[in-house]
């Protein structure tokens, strides 16, 4: 059972409905996944960043016959693979190049024998979506041309629109610099955002595959590592890196901070601190690397090292196709570090969007209740309109009912109760990466094998004792050498990960945050477990494969090796 979960008792017995556009699992009989998102957002949204979302990150995505693209389940956000799986339908693919393409799009893995609920719609639908289809890729082929430019001007666009928020002394007037000018930048920056993802995953995902059906997984996770070279750093390893020479002296507590302060384990989430608004993070951090110090510029070094001998070995195997593989293998890293830097220059407009938003709740006298508005809420609170305050007491009674749940299954089909589906895992003991309302349920955790399967994150084969943690702020537990096991890494983590001897997760993809830190730093990496927090405790030992994505447990904390399954 997660440690965080409710016990039975807390929990309803009956049926209990959430505020209306909550529970989007109850519009059919659809997939939905958030190995993608999760990462990003690992908490239960506030009404605010939901609205934010619809304004920005999900605005213009085409719905298949009035089913959205993207959907809020119980506050978390999920992707409806079954509106692609059915765009893809229409379009002639059979399951496999479906399964195929919606990896490449979502950076994330779908169990293999999962079901893929689809959508009806006559073959002819397809042409009543196709000018949306083609001005997506449109879009996105604009996007990258100005997104370098766009993402460079940005920390000057941040220092002089915090200034201005500071010194906005009406709503009136902080109402026109949301829309007239922070509403369109971080539109600007939210599409970027998702085409350089798309750019960097669509072109990795199968170039990978092929790699890997050519020299095996290990060399193919060399190849396509390297993203951060000694002059152009990964935004990713931004705090791990930075960290590391702030240590050695080369750069000071400011700098560090500039470069840094806008991320941290929630920066999609408008109410969650940034790490530069916790004076003490920073020390924390420096505390606990001089504990354990790590040359991190080492690490890379040696993983650029592994990736030369791969494109050796490569050369050597396959001489004839060594020239045109290498010439695309060059391509990743400029793209793979577009998509690092969007995604943390978005973190820091998100900073932005929480510093208006803490202005208006100060403006208006209300304070953080300003999260369990909506945006449009807010504007009619600035405008002098205070009925959506009424909303706010019940909202605040679901969201602390939901965030005592534990994290939902990456993998979700039909009608899913977030307190029913918790009521069932507290009661049985057992949870699972996977949940699908017309399938009888799992067996006990006690009845499963002692091998756990994941995705292939980063290759390499490690024995060790494992690290259970929920949070980054309990990275002061983790030893040098142990194994990390957590429902997800983003951002907030990266500090801890040169401790690691191996990383393993319920939550990912190859392309997904742990994956691609982990390959840069040589450490192996199995992501996507489903169930690895549920069923690993701090003091097994395991052996991880990351190569093949495999997790055996040898041996349980205090108890030796595990039944036979």
């Amino acid at each position: 059972m997660h440690p965080n979960a409710p016990k039975p008792s807390a929990l309803p017995d009956e049926h209990t409905n959430l505020p209306a556009g909550w529970n989007d699992s109850l519009k059919g009989d659809f997939l939905w996944t958030n190995s993608n998102f999760g990462e990003a957002m690992p908490e239960v949204m506030t009404p605010f960043t939901w609205s934010l979302l619809q304004q920005g990150a999900l605005a213009g995505w085409i719905q298949f016959r009035g089913q959205p693209t993207f959907g809020n389940l119980g506050g978390r956000l999920y992707f409806n693979v079954s509106v692609l799986a059915s765009i893809f339908h229409l379009m002639g693919r059979d399951r496999q190049q479906a399964l195929e393409a919606i990896e490449g799009v979502l950076h994330s893995s779908l169990p293999e024998d999962m079901p893929i609920p689809l959508i009806p719609a006559p073959r002819s639908y397809l042409l009543s979506i196709l000018p949306g289809l083609v001005a997506m890729q449109i879009r996105q082929m604009q996007d990258i041309w100005g997104l370098p430019r766009l993402l460079a001007a940005n920390p000057a666009w941040h220092r002089a629109m915090r200034q201005r928020l500071d010194q906005a002394q009406t709503a009136a007037e902080l109402a026109r610099l949301w829309s007239q000018e922070l509403r369109p930048h971080m539109k600007k920056v939210w599409s970027g955002v998702l085409s350089s993802a798309n750019y960097y995953s669509n072109y990795c995902t199968p170039l990978r595959q092929k790699l890997a059906r050519l020299v095996g997984e290990d060399d193919a996770d060399a190849l396509i590592s390297g993203l951060s070279s000694p002059s152009e750093t990964l935004a990713s390893l931004g705090l791990v890196l930075g960290l590391s020479r702030l240590a050695r002296g080369q750069i000071t507590r400011q700098a560090y901070l500039e470069q840094n302060g806008h991320r941290g384990p929630q920066e999609f989430e408008v109410s969650a601190p940034r790490l530069g608004e916790d004076p003490a993070w920073l020390e924390r951090q420096l505390a606990e690397f001089e504990q354990a110090p790590v040359d991190v510029d080492a690490m890379l070094a040696q993983q650029r090292a592994a990736s030369q001998a791969a494109s050796q070995r490569l050369r050597e195997r396959q001489p004839r196709q060594a020239a045109a593989l290498l010439r695309q293998v060059a391509q990743i890293a400029p793209r793979g570090r577009l998509r690092e830097a969007s995604r943390s220059e978005l973190g820091r407009v998100t900073w932005i969007v929480r510093a208006w938003a803490l202005r208006a709740g100060a403006l208006s006298g209300i304070g953080k209740d300003v999260f369990f508005l909506s945006i449009a809420e807010t504007l009619a609170l600035l405008g002098g309109d205070r009925s959506p305050l009424t909303h706010v007491p019940a909202r605040r009674q679901v969201d602390a009912r939901l965030r005592a749940l534990p994290p939902y299954p990456p993998v979700i089909r039909g009608r899913f109760d977030p307190f029913q589906w918790a009521q069932t895992a507290a009661a049985s003991g057992s949870s699972s990466g996977v949940y699908d309302a017309s399938a009888p349920p799992l067996p006990a955790a006690s009845d499963k094998p002692a091998t756990l399967r994941g995705a292939p994150g980063s290759a390499g084969c490690v024995e060790g004792r494992v690290r259970r943690l929920d949070s980054p702020e309990q990275g002061d537990l983790l030893q040098a050498g142990e194994i990390l096991v957590t429902a997800l890494t983003n951002v907030a983590w990266t500090p801890l990960f040169p401790r690691c001897a191996a990383v393993v997760t319920d939550v990912g993809a190859p392309l997904s945050h742990a994956a691609v830190v982990a390959r840069e730093l040589g450490i192996p990496a199995v992501v996507g477990c489903g169930d690895a927090t549920a069923r690993l405790h701090t003091g097994d030992r395991l052996r991880v494969d990351g190569g093949a994505g495999l997790v055996a447990i040898l041996e349980l904390a205090g108890s030796g090796p595990p039944p036979a399954p």
